[in-house]
């Protein structure tokens, strides 16, 4: 019964989030009272823009992974734990015995914290729940206890719901998406870091005066302000410290130039098939339950074709390999997750509200942490690979990623589940206290920001 159930929930998941999402959707529009016609119609048009979003994804993935391979093999750098993408973390999370009893076991959970008013977020988007599980798979080869990494799985989510209803607002305002959350554990992990950072740089003279963003580019850059422009240059730049020839640097220009402009578009397909599936959510709960608000938890993808944050993303690649570079504690050579940057970079831009500059400065700031977090886990990551089977490329001997390495809440629960090893649990209580501070202290800044009369 095991396999079969575990073979109808791999079916599924490997239809992927293009193909689940019409599918889930027309189910969901029915369920809220929508025709068939009309239900089938979003849900369909939401996998279309999936579609084109992930193409473009693709764009960016191929032409940023073989520059940064480039610029890495120019620096020479030599580091023992290979970043080997968030694709290949997906698989082997997946691949993990404890998956299959974990996908049900959140989507109920979250159910039931619905029902209680635990959460506003109902995370439809089922095929990433693979980020949901990535701790309780480490928490489990960790452990070696079934029930340990269930509760610590439950304990995760639990934050991230929490986190995905607490962001929502700006999700609707900055990004303007009304109605959608973002539950992704390795995105918005970081988000109540980098809104202390932020108010950290509304204190420091000279910082706090520079706002570099979209509109203040396109309004004094004209032409080499607009976002094609941004890509065109990004990109030439990447071209010429990969090394490439001529003709390798324009084209990467051009592509860059292309996934600037593509995205917002796509992003707008998939919006215009969300939108009637997001205003019967919200007639159905309204219907029901008079002042309850649910949010549609979907795939982070959906915010990163905003221009500050592509543009700080391209800028973070270069960035990224220095880092990797110069950081004394870091052991993560860092490779395929560079195409992920737009995802690492989420939070850091929506706290400075799309201000380039402080972006920035937030995502060097997350990007060391990412880097310690690879480093400390290495080993752990690597047991995980070691026993679904994944076979190791040529050379390396552990791996990890930048995807992998963002569950900052992972990282502070593998230190608190072990009280014997002292300076372990001692860390672990310290991150506990200061991420739960820094949370507490930039709990109201999204509600001064965003907040409006319901």
């Amino acid at each position: 019964m095991l396999e079969i159930i575990k073979g109808a929930v791999n079916y599924v998941l490997d239809l992927g989030a293009a193909a689940m999402l019409p599918l889930i959707l027309t189910i969901f529009g029915l369920i809220l009272g929508q025709s068939i016609s009309k239900s089938f119609r979003a849900g369909l048009t939401v996998g279309i823009g999936f579609t084109g979003l992930n193409l473009v994804i693709g764009l960016l993935s191929d032409s940023i992974g073989t520059a940064s391979q480039a610029m890495i093999e120019r620096l020479g750098l030599s580091l023992d734990i290979l970043d080997v993408g968030w694709p290949i973390a997906a698989a082997i999370t997946f691949a993990t015995p404890i998956a299959v009893i974990l996908i049900p076991i959140i989507f109920i959970f979250n159910i039931i914290l619905l029902s209680l008013n635990q959460t506003k977020t109902m995370d439809v988007d089922l095929w990433n729940y693979w980020h949901l599980i990535f701790p309780g798979a480490m928490v489990y080869y960790a452990t070696d206890s079934i029930v340990i990494a269930i509760v610590a799985t439950l304990v995760n989510a639990y934050v991230v719901f929490k986190l995905a209803d607490w962001t929502a607002p700006a999700v609707e305002k900055f990004f303007g998406l009304p109605g959608i959350s973002l539950p992704h554990g390795e995105t918005v992990n970081f988000a109540p870091i980098t809104y202390a950072l932020n108010k950290i740089w509304d204190k420091i003279p000279g910082i706090n005066k520079i706002n570099i963003n979209a509109g203040t580019l396109k309004d004094k850059l004209g032409l080499f302000g607009e976002p094609m422009m941004i890509g065109l240059v990004l990109g030439l730049g990447m071209g010429f410290l990969a090394g490439y020839d001529s003709k390798e640097i324009i084209q990467l220009g051009i592509q860059m130039s292309a996934v600037m402009i593509l995205m917002p578009r796509m992003v707008a397909l998939l919006m215009e098939g969300l939108s009637p599936i997001a205003d019967a959510a919200k007639s159905f709960i309204q219907k029901r339950f008079p002042g309850k608000k649910v949010y549609i938890g979907l795939d982070a993808a959906v915010v990163t074709a905003h221009p500050a944050i592509i543009t700080v993303a391209l800028l973070m690649v270069p960035i990224t390999i220095l880092l990797a570079a110069i950081l004394p504690f870091n052991r993560l050579l860092p490779f395929a997750d560079l195409a992920v940057l737009p995802f690492t970079v989420i939070w850091s831009v929506a706290a400075s509200k799309g201000n380039i500059f402080r972006g920035l400065l937030n995502a060097i700031v997350s990007l060391c942490i990412v880097f310690f977090i690879a480093t400390n886990l290495g080993a752990l990551t690597t047991t995980l690979a070691h026993a679904v089977g994944f076979a190791f490329p040529e050379g390396a001997t552990m791996i990890s990623g930048i995807d992998m390495s963002s569950h900052i809440t992972l990282w502070i629960m593998l230190k608190l589940i072990d009280p014997s090893n002292v300076p372990a649990f001692a860390a672990g209580v310290i991150a506990l206290l200061l991420y739960g501070g820094l949370w507490f202290w930039t709990r109201n800044d999204i509600k001064k920001q965003f907040e409006t009369k319901e």
